[in-house]
């Protein structure tokens, strides 16, 4: 790589850092109150905020892993998973959003004190600030493995084979400080509005950048012809030449003399051990989503800047319609990368998750690289600005306000927050420093079930709480609630044979009596949140709601309408 094309595509990355952190402090230079912190005076448009949705869960694992899933599984079928989250969001956009809005929510959190008490928010509250702060924490690590393979191709100079035999989590951990830095710095000062600005261009750049790889590749694979590219792909590649390659209904593996009770039985372990089936697609997915759109802070608190949930919910689902072609180009360049790699088999790195990356810094030409390695950093630093902003107000407004800081200002109310947007970004610099550490000790370890089953661990009981809260007018109390949550938390670990892994690495004497036997099936990270969701709600509908807590949701709602957006611990 000559010295010329090193400092090129720098300047572009550096150039990209530059703009998107003036802008990010420009456009949150004006923040007086926590409703203009936390949720940019409820005045942003549809469209931007829709942009943000999309940058926000567009991260860098999806830029990155989302290629070596398609890589793995020879084919597009990850972006099956694209029907049950259009269904899913769908369904929270007619049955969550104007609830929030009616209550005037700072956080989705704020519901459940209402609906229930405070015993349910806090719990609840608890959970997305542990779930969320871990699941981003391994998210943060996927740019960095970028950012290490550029530094050590171009500063020392090192080739793929000599990367894979000499790795070391220590650089990761430096990578993941300076992106988390960069973040922190405009999301801290500039609050929501700073999120979703920079969102804007960041989704923008994100996807313009899937696009230029997608031809970048063809381009090889042909030859220099375009075209000539799709004929090398279905040579390598014969899954994308049937419907193996788009679908999979899960029964492709099952042995052809299997008829009845058995064959049942068995496709259904199948379907449940397997992540990307029609059935987990459309069911769990659709499931997965609505926890994440309708009760985790960091997705929701953007949608809540809308001035109504009518264009909340317009933002919400045009996102979801926008993510098909996204997660369909993803996984169609980490289908390519196999026909690549068939044709440059000395470039194939060791680790699968570099598939897309190593292809990034050795073979696309000089501006071109510049400018996708811009767009993965957008799309790590569009998820992660957001996770910030989403912690740091949930802290704030959940727990800060009611219990430390009645009696204080606005102004005290913003240095909280930002001083809270500090402390996560640290917290995350730690959890994916040790995510980088394991991911070297085992490098075959997928990113793709880690990120998104730690969230599904968590965010399915959160589902089943709000779930009754949504759909029942007198179900439900802050007793249950509790007793729910707890039941839901550990039944999901064990069901899905989370607890053994726990009990590997802290209390191994345990693991033969507490292991699952050996006919129960293996459960894919899909189906977590289904799994949580279903046993939390189950439990929860049985306790009824006090009516003193009943009158008192309808007085909160008349509330809400005379004192406007006035957090509900000082309303």
């Amino acid at each position: 790589m000559s010295e010329w094309a090193l400092v090129t595509d720098g300047v572009i990355v550096l150039v990209y850092f530059a703009t998107i952190t003036a802008i990010g402090l420009y456009m949150g230079r004006r923040e007086r109150s926590l409703h203009d912190y936390a949720l940019g005076g409820r005045q942003m448009p549809w469209w931007a905020v829709m942009a943000s949705i999309i940058a926000a869960e567009t991260s860098a694992a999806t830029f990155l892993t989302v290629p070596s899933e398609g890589f793995k599984e020879r084919g597009i079928v990850y972006a099956q998973l694209a029907l049950g989250l259009i269904l899913g969001r769908v369904l929270v956009g007619f049955l969550f959003l104007r609830p929030y809005y009616e209550y005037k929510v700072y956080t989705v959190y704020d519901f459940l004190a209402v609906r229930f008490g405070t015993k349910s928010k806090n719990y609840v509250s608890l959970l997305f600030l542990i779930f969320r702060t871990l699941a981003m924490g391994v998210r943060v690590y996927v740019p960095a493995l970028v950012m290490v393979l550029a530094w050590r191709m171009i500063v020392r100079g090192e080739t793929v084979r000599e990367m894979a035999a000499g790795d070391a989590w220590q650089p990761y951990a430096v990578a993941i400080t300076i992106l988390v830095a960069v973040t922190c710095l405009y999301t801290l000062i500039g609050g929501i509005k700073a999120v979703i600005w920079t969102d804007l261009i960041q989704a923008t750049l994100m996807f313009t950048s899937a696009l230029v790889a997608i031809g970048s590749i063809l381009y090889h694979l042909g030859d220099g012809h375009f075209l000539r590219g799709f004929g090398a792909l279905g040579q390598h590649v014969p899954e994308m030449k049937s419907l193996r390659g788009y679908v999979r209904f899960g029964w492709e593996n099952l042995p052809p003399d299997l008829s009845g009770g058995k064959w049942l039985l068995a496709y259904t372990k199948e379907v449940l051990a397997a992540p990307y089936t029609i059935i987990a697609a459309l069911i769990p997915t659709c499931l997965a989503n609505m926890a994440a759109f309708g009760t985790d802070q960091d997705m929701v608190q953007r949608m809540l800047t809308a001035k109504d949930y009518k264009r909340s919910r317009l933002s919400l689902v045009t996102a979801a319609l926008m993510d098909l072609p996204i997660f369909i180009a993803f996984s169609f360049i980490g289908v390519l990368l196999i026909a690549f790699y068939e044709f440059r088999p000395e470039l194939k790195p060791a680790k699968p998750n570099d598939v897309f990356g190593v292809y990034i810094m050795n073979v696309m030409p000089v501006v071109v690289r510049g400018f996708v390695l811009a767009g993965l950093f957008a799309t790590a630093m569009g998820s992660l600005s957001a996770a910030l902003n989403a912690l740091a107000t949930s802290v704030t407004n959940d727990w800060y306000l009611p219990y430390f800081a009645r009696r204080h200002g606005e102004r005290h109310h913003i240095l909280a927050a930002r001083f809270f947007t500090g402390v996560f970004a640290l917290l995350m610099i730690i959890i994916a420093s040790v995510t980088a550490y394991l991911n070297v000790v085992n490098p075959e370890q997928r990113l793709i079930p880690i990120a998104l089953g730690v969230a599904g661990l968590f965010a399915g009981p959160m589902l089943g709480v709000f779930l009754v809260g949504m759909l029942t007018k007198k179900r439900g109390s802050d007793f249950g609630n509790v007793i729910a949550l707890s039941i839901g938390l550990v039944s999901v670990f064990v069901i899905t044979g989370q607890h053994e892994e726990i009990l590997k690495a802290f209390a191994p004497s345990l693991l033969p009596a507490l292991r699952l036997p050996a006919w129960w099936p293996k459960i894919a990270f899909t189906w977590y949140a289904m799994i949580g969701a279903l046993i939390t709600f189950a439990i929860a509908v049985l306790f009824p709601t006090p009516v003193p807590v009943v009158v008192q949701a309808e007085a909160r709602k008349q509330e809400a309408v005379e004192k406007g957006d006035v957090p509900l611990a000082l309303r």
